[in-house]
């Protein structure tokens, strides 16, 4: 996603260990491995806020069974070691439900677009998960990851920022996130985001949601 990055200003904030030391990245460092783990460095500030021109439709969402078939013929030879090109899933109408439908759209990514598994959906750190989204939206991005963490050993958060609605965290801003891709050795482009979504270390995400008094949204994926 090279023509977003003008407007993108993205960080991911990687944990390692039950009790060991939190550590920060910043995506346009130097390269990484969010497989790989880092080491302690300073706290990010900043994360996907949504494009000025963001229209998705408020009322498109995610069934939770979309884009995953076992028995689909692509993907009979097991995950591709990188996405397809500008895969853009279409999203069906939302369940009601979120949580379940950020989730979802999580796992419509990874196997309609490079044939991963699913991450199991981690409902008991959805509240946690909310928790941060409220905090976040007063201290700022990534803000609750040490101040509020969720869960234990290695962790990922991505952020979507002063979004138009929940639909659009889900619709819009997990497919920009997606489109920056696999770490590619440039400085100047972003890559974190695509690589938790992607990464085969964790086994489940928890989505959380705040809107705040102004409407706008925060929304927060923690993987674990």
């Amino acid at each position: 996603m090279r023509a977003w990055v003008t407007w993108l200003s993205a960080v991911l904030v990687i944990a390692m260990g039950c009790e060991g030391a939190i550590g920060t990245k910043e995506l346009t460092g130097e390269p990484r491995s969010v497989d790989a783990g880092v080491p302690p460095i300073e706290l990010p500030d900043a994360s996907v806020e949504p494009p000025s021109d963001a229209g998705t439709d408020p009322d498109a969402g995610m069934n939770p069974d979309a884009g995953m078939n076992p028995d689909a013929g692509p993907c009979a030879s097991g995950p591709f070691g990188t996405p397809l090109p500008d895969c853009q899933p279409t999203p069906v109408p939302n369940t009601g439900d979120p949580h379940a439908d950020c989730v979802a759209r999580i796992n419509q990514f990874r196997w309609d677009c490079q044939c991963l598994p699913p991450l199991a959906r981690w409902t008991d750190g959805e509240a946690c998960a909310d928790g941060n989204a409220e905090y976040d939206s007063i201290n700022g991005a990534h803000a609750s990851f040490t101040a509020q963490p969720c869960g234990s050993g290695g962790r990922a958060q991505n952020e979507c920022p002063g979004w138009g609605s929940n639909e659009q965290v889900i619709d819009g801003c997990l497919q920009l996130m997606w489109d920056e891709g696999p770490e590619d050795g440039d400085p100047n482009t972003v890559n974190g985001h695509y690589e938790s979504m992607s990464s085969t270390s964790f086994t489940q995400v928890a989505c959380g949601f705040y809107t705040t008094p102004g409407g706008q949204v925060w929304g927060v994926q923690n993987f674990d």
